[in-house]
């Protein structure tokens, strides 16, 4: 009877630990799994509540073409005439249909000069940034129980640097000249919060007695943050 217990307790503890190995994206479990946009016919398919899934249904793989693993276009500077002086281009599973299931993505990331990725975190997803051109300080920021410690670096071109998932983070350019960077994360949905944006911009907004306290500013410094036009440069 002992050895049925200590069976049953040995496989709970395995099957805990693979669920903490795959609470990221979970892995495939066929060559690929083109999305499929149209929830409508996945519903009718599948019954009224499928569309809540972790993730995307998918066609039929015979159905599959090369156009739906394929993008264009990254080779373009984007417009980064904005408040933030920075442009991002993703590409994700919203518009690269074949990442579905692959646990990747990427984004082209344009700078004008002094231009800004302002700090922000990726809930699900570790982040890989190379430097195509010019010259970005970049740093994250660890969790209160590490002590909040900020680890920057200048990055010039050629030059790597790894943003751990969930961390706040940022990218500035420092040179004089427009800079291009690119990044890989490791989540076909990686997803964006950007810290000043989700804090101030929130829709409806957040109680600014919380946000005086929290900051420890006055409540005229809260409103004025409020009132500002949080742009997005996703």
């Amino acid at each position: 009877m002992k050895g049925v217990h200590f069976l049953i307790s040995t496989l709970a503890i395995l099957a805990s630990a693979t669920f903490l190995v795959s609470a990221s994206d979970p892995s495939s479990l066929q060559d690929f799994c083109v999305a499929l946009n149209d929830t409508k016919s996945a519903g009718g398919y599948f019954g009224a509540g499928a569309v809540f899934v972790n993730g995307k249904f998918c066609k039929d793989p015979k159905l599959a073409n090369a156009n739906d693993f394929f993008f264009s276009g990254l080779q373009n500077p984007r417009n980064t005439q904005n408040p933030l002086g920075s442009n991002v281009t993703a590409v994700n599973v919203d518009n690269l249909l074949g990442l579905n299931t692959l646990g990747i993505s990427l984004a082209r990331i344009d700078f004008a000069p002094n231009g800004l990725n302002p700090p922000h975190t990726h809930p699900r997803a570790t982040e890989i940034l190379v430097v195509l051109e010019g010259t970005l300080y970049v740093g994250f920021v660890t969790s209160n129980g590490d002590g909040n410690r900020l680890f920057t670096k200048v990055l010039n071109k050629g030059d790597v640097f790894v943003f751990p998932i969930g961390l706040i983070h940022f990218q500035l350019n420092v040179g004089k000249v427009n800079a291009v960077a690119f990044a890989g994360l490791s989540s076909q949905n990686p997803g964006v919060i950007t810290i000043a944006k989700a804090v101030f911009g929130s829709q409806p907004p957040i109680n600014p007695d919380v946000l005086a306290k929290a900051f420890q500013v006055d409540d005229n410094v809260v409103d004025y943050l409020q009132k500002q036009f949080w742009y997005d440069n996703n």
